[in-house]
């Protein structure tokens, strides 16, 4: 891979820029008139210089004069410098807020088999940290970047037009700096890469642990965790202290090569000033060439430094804009939008699925699930009852065969529209930081304060509520809640929905039996009349129901209501009865 910057990483970067081009010509304007004004300046230091002859020869008016524009040019400097800052940070800034949206919202139109296989805290570490470094380099780069090529280019004309001589002995010695430059940016590009890539590793295991911390104390497992951060941490640190050590060799190389640059002015400026002709110069000359030199050299320091922040910026914004090129979602506006009401009709047939290709999982299932029906989904782990929800819901699409809803094909439907006619509560309940209120309407907004307190009713979740604080205007984390409470929430927004086909995926795994027996009973309110579809473990929960699946290596072995299932003394028999030996 090249380590250089490429045209096509620059061409969209510019793309995000040019949405901000307003704050682009303001930081263009006001970095040229900048610019101009202190290029000005070594001209005037050197007329003043002039004026002051001899002893007795002093031209105080003219002095008097040239001083007075030189305050008045810093001034404007000044002010120019605050207006370049100020709008290249604000552009930064919104090119880093652009891309980081944009990530999101790829992430968000992702397939979720993309999201399953990426560990979480890879994806923090690139979504914030690796957007915060970008940020930190981009403000470098469109603050100092603009201006110092304004500078190097605008000195060395002034040199040309005042000395050829000197301004081609400045010019030859060019091409060290930028030599330089393309040595360190070489060097720190990969550095800064791995730097951010062993970040993701670290910010992923800190995750794993702290976000599982019950578990990994249960497990005596702190110090596994401990030295594989250790591993890391260590990892981390030497890549650091590499790309540390590349870009810490701005500073004294370009400085040595600025001494370079101001010596051999001087050098040359005293040679031509001794020796006459055409091309000797003044004092004052010689003191403009030695402002200009100065002027010259100090961007190539400033530059190199960008180029080693924007060289990790780089780093970033490439593992950004692989999240923004990741594979979406096939887009399916030409697909036709579901039409309600729903019956809940779905037929399976002939449907074969893998998450691995070199695995088969499920192969040639068939059923017919009529409307209204309650199916309870059981097997052993691993058997594919999840899997077989994911495909209902079109989280993952079918290898083969087909899935029709009152039969018209799922490749037919949009998949948003197709996910309107489905309610699910899950085993991991869902909360996010927000009032009690929200969290149960968020799958309807323009629910009223009644219709999600009904709801709450409804599964039994009013009661604690109510001895909230602020009752359901209570703010709420995932800390707030116990597992239980939290379940409830995510049932109660089934009941303020009221979808047309339900799936209950261990519903009730985190509520006490008591409360469960109740919920069972709203459950029965709510589902019927509506087709369900029942994943349970404990298989006493199920029993009521009107058909049953049996699965087993992604097949269905059995299917039948439970007396016909116990009656049969088969696997589900066995499975069922394994649950209350003791």
């Amino acid at each position: 891979m090249k380590r250089n910057y490429t045209p096509s990483f620059l061409s969209r970067l510019f793309t995000y820029v040019g949405k901000s081009r307003n704050l682009f010509i303001i930081s263009l304007v006001a970095s040229v008139i900048g610019v101009a004004s202190t290029l000005v300046l070594p001209l005037l230091f050197g007329k003043a210089a002039d004026s002051i002859v001899g002893k007795g020869q002093v031209d105080f008016h003219l002095l008097g004069v040239y001083l007075s524009i030189a305050a008045i040019l810093v001034i404007i400097n000044s002010c120019m410098e605050w207006v370049t800052e100020w709008s290249g940070n604000k552009m930064a800034n919104l090119v880093t807020l652009r891309i980081r949206r944009d990530a999101f919202n790829s992430l968000q139109r992702s397939p979720l088999k993309n999201i399953d296989r990426k560990p979480i805290g890879k994806i923090l570490s690139v979504e914030i940290g690796d957007a915060d470094k970008m940020a930190d380099g981009l403000i470098l780069g469109f603050s100092k970047f603009l201006t110092g090529i304004l500078t190097i280019a605008g000195t060395l004309v002034c040199m040309f037009i005042i000395n050829p001589v000197i301004a081609l002995v400045v010019g030859l010695i060019t091409p060290l700096s930028l030599f330089t430059a393309k040595f360190i940016t070489g060097r720190t590009y990969s550095s800064f890469k791995s730097q951010a890539e062993t970040t993701a590793e670290q910010t992923s295991i800190i995750e794993q642990s702290l976000g599982n911390l019950a578990t990994v104390k249960t497990n005596n497992a702190e110090g596994r965790f401990g030295a594989k951060f250790d591993e890391i941490n260590q990892k981390l640190g030497k890549i650091s202290f590499k790309a540390t050590f590349y870009s810490s060799l701005t500073n004294p190389t370009t400085r040595f090569i600025n001494a370079l640059v101001y010596a051999a002015v001087a050098f040359t400026g005293a040679l031509l000033a001794l020796n006459g002709g055409a091309l000797a110069v003044t004092a004052g000359t010689l003191l403009s060439l030695l402002g200009f030199a100065s002027k010259y050299a100090k961007p190539f320091n400033e530059i190199s430094s960008v180029l080693a922040e924007l060289t990790g910026a780089k780093a970033c914004a490439e593992r950004l804009f692989s999240i923004i090129d990741g594979e979406k979602e096939e887009d399916d506006s030409d697909k036709e939008d579901i039409v309600f009401p729903v019956e809940g009709n779905i037929e399976i047939k002939d449907v074969e699925f893998s998450y691995d290709k070199s695995k088969p999982l499920i192969k040639n299932f068939n059923s017919v699930v009529k409307k209204g029906r309650k199916i309870a989904i059981v097997g052993p782990t691993g058997c594919g009852k999840t899997t077989l929800i994911n495909l209902l819901m079109r989280f993952y699409d079918i290898d083969g065969g087909n899935i029709k809803l009152d039969g018209k094909d799922y490749s037919e439907i949009k998949k948003k529209s197709l996910r309107l006619a489905f309610g699910m509560v899950l085993q991991d309940a869902w909360i996010r930081k927000a009032t009690v209120a929200e969290n149960v309407a968020i799958g309807k907004k323009d629910a009223t304060r009644e219709e999600i307190e009904e709801a709450c009713r409804q599964c039994f979740a009013d009661g604690f509520i109510r001895r909230l604080p602020k009752g359901y205007d209570t703010v709420i984390s995932e800390d707030a809640l116990s597992q239980g409470q939290k379940q409830l929430l995510c049932i109660a927004r089934v009941m303020l929905v009221l979808p047309p086909i339900l799936i209950l995926d261990e519903a009730t795994s985190n509520i006490d039996t008591r409360t469960e027996i109740k919920i069972q009973r709203a459950f029965d309110r709510l589902t019927k009349g509506k087709t369900s579809f029942i994943v349970a473990h404990r298989l006493s929960t199920i029993k009521s129901a009107d058909l049953i699946l049996v699965m087993n290596d992604g097949n269905i072995v059995e299917q039948g209501n439970h007396e016909d299932l116990m009656s049969k003394r088969g696997f589900y028999y066995n499975l069922y009865n394994s649950q209350f030996q003791k």
